[in-house]
C-alpha cells in the first residue's frame, strides 16, 4: 500500500509529533509499504529519510507567535494528494487539515486521523469558559469523527471527549518509545555532576516551552523545593515562545536552560543522568518525552489531570500546584535509587514502536 502521512505544525523542533511520525512511517516501510510524509516547510523539497520514508515538504508561511511552526494551505495538500494517489491517508492534524477526511471519503480512500490533543482542554485554556469549550469541542469532534473512517486516540484520556459524544469509530492505539536509544545504559555520572553543580538532586524538564505545556510549573516546583531547604537543580531542555518569561521567572533559582537539544544521544544521556523528570502539562494526551525519561530509568512526576498517569502510573502523578509537584519529587527521591530506576524502565517497556506500528497498520487496513 501507499500510505500518505500528513501533518502541519511539524518542524525541526516539533518534538513528539515528529518522533511519532518518523517511527510509525519507518515501521510501515519496514513491513513493505510505501510511505510518503507530507509536511510544511520554508521551501519545496523532496527527500528520502532514514527508514525508507519519502518526505515531501510543501512551502508554507510561518505562523506568528508559535515559535517557528508553519501550516500549509489544505487546498495545496489536496492537489498534491491527487497526484500521489494514496491507498490510505493518516492525518496528524485535526484543525488545519480537518477537511482531508471528506476528500478521502469522496474518493474511496481509507482515512485515519490521530487525535494528538484534547480540543476541549485547549479551548478552555485559551478561548472559552469550560462549558462553552466543551460544547464547541463536542460539535467539532462529531464533525471530524463523521468525516474520517477512524479516529485514533493514544490513551483513554485522549479518547474521552469522543466517547462523550458517542463516536463509534474511535480506536485506541498507544504510541511507543525507542527502548534502545533511551536506556539506563546512557547514564553519565560526570555529566550529572556537571549539570547538578553541587545540588543533591538533578531534575529535568524536557519539552516545548509553550503556554499549553505549562512549563512554569517546573520552575515553581524548584522554588517550592528550595524554599523547603532541598538542594536541587533543574535543567530545562527545550525552547519555545515561553522561554523569555520562564528565564525571568527563574531568576535567582537553581535553573539551567539548555535550549533545544537536537542530538538524540545527548538528550538520552541527559534523561538517563537526571534523578527525576517533570512533566507538568495538564493537557498531554500521551507524552513521549515522559516515556523517554522512563525508558532512561528516570522516574517522572506528571500532572494528574493529563493522560500521563496512564503511562507512568498513578503513584507518580501530582495535582497541578508547585507544592504538590514538590511533594511528588521528594517522594520519588525517598525511594531507593536502584528500585525506582528499575521500576521506571519496566514501565516504559510496556510501550514499544513495533506494537504501535502493528496497531496503526490494522487501523489503516494494511496489516
Amino acid at each position: 500500500m501507499r500510505i500518505v502521512q500528513l501533518a502541519n505544525f511539524y518542524g525541526p523542533r516539533s518534538g513528539g509529533l515528529r518522533t511519532a511520525l518518523h517511527h510509525l512511517g519507518a515501521g510501515y516501510a519496514a513491513r513493505g509499504h510505501q510511505v510518503v510524509l507530507v509536511v510544511p516547510g520554508p521551501r519545496a523539497r523532496r527527500e528520502r529519510l532514514p527508514g525508507g520514508i519519502h518526505r515531501i515538504t510543501v512551502p508554507a508561511p510561518l505562523l506568528p507567535g508559535t515559535g517557528g511552526y508553519r501550516a500549509v494551505d489544505p487546498w495545496r495538500v489536496q492537489r498534491l494528494l491527487e497526484r500521489l494517489r494514496p491507498d490510505a491517508i493518516e492525518v496528524s492534524d485535526r484543525l488545519t487539515l480537518r477537511g482531508l477526511g471528506a476528500w478521502a471519503g469522496r474518493r474511496g480512500v481509507p482515512s485515519v486521523v490521530i487525535s494528538h490533543e484534547r480540543l476541549d482542554r485547549l479551548l478552555a485554556q485559551f478561548l472559552l469558559p469550560e462549558w462553552a469549550a466543551r460544547a464547541v469541542a463536542d460539535r467539532a469532534n462529531a464533525r471530524m469523527a463523521a468525516a474520517y473512517d477512524t479516529v485514533v486516540a493514544t490513551t483513554s484520556f485522549a479518547r474521552a471527549e469522543f466517547d462523550r459524544i458517542g463516536a463509534g469509530n474511535v480506536v485506541q492505539v498507544p504510541l511507543g518509545v525507542d527502548l534502545a536509544a533511551f536506556s539506563p545504559r546512557h547514564r553519565d555520572p560526570a555529566l550529572r555532576a556537571d549539570l547538578a553543580d553541587g545540588a543533591e538532586a538533578l531534575l529535568v524538564h524536557c519539552g516545548r516551552l509553550s503556554p499549553e505545556k505549562h512549563p512554569e510549573r517546573s520552575v515553581d516546583t524548584v522554588a517550592a523545593l528550595t524554599g523547603a531547604g532541598h538542594r536541587v537543580r533543574l535543567v530545562v531542555a527545550g525552547d519555545g515562545p515561553r522561554r523569555p518569561a520562564l528565564e525571568r521567572r527563574a531568576a535567582g533559582l537553581p535553573v539551567t536552560f539548555l535550549g533545544f537539544v537536537p542530538e538524540r544521544p545527548r538528550l538520552a544521556a541527559l534523561l538517563a543522568s537526571a534523578d527525576v523528570s517533570l512533566a507538568p502539562g495538564p493537557h498531554e494526551t500521551f507524552g513521549l518525552s515522559a516515556l523517554e525519561a522512563l525508558a532512561s530509568g528516570t522516574p517522572v512526576v506528571v500532572s494528574a489531570s493529563s493522560a500521563l498517569p496512564e503511562i507512568v502510573g498513578p503513584a507518580l502523578s501530582a495535582l497541578d500546584s508547585p507544592d504538590a509537584f514538590a511533594a511528588g519529587v521528594t517522594s520519588v527521591l525517598a525511594a531507593e535509587e536502584a528500585v525506582r530506576r528499575a521500576a521506571a524502565r519496566a514501565r516504559a517497556e510496556r510501550y514499544d514502536w513495533p506494537s504501535a506500528v502493528s496497531g496503526m497498520l490494522t487501523t489503516l487496513g494494511a496489516a
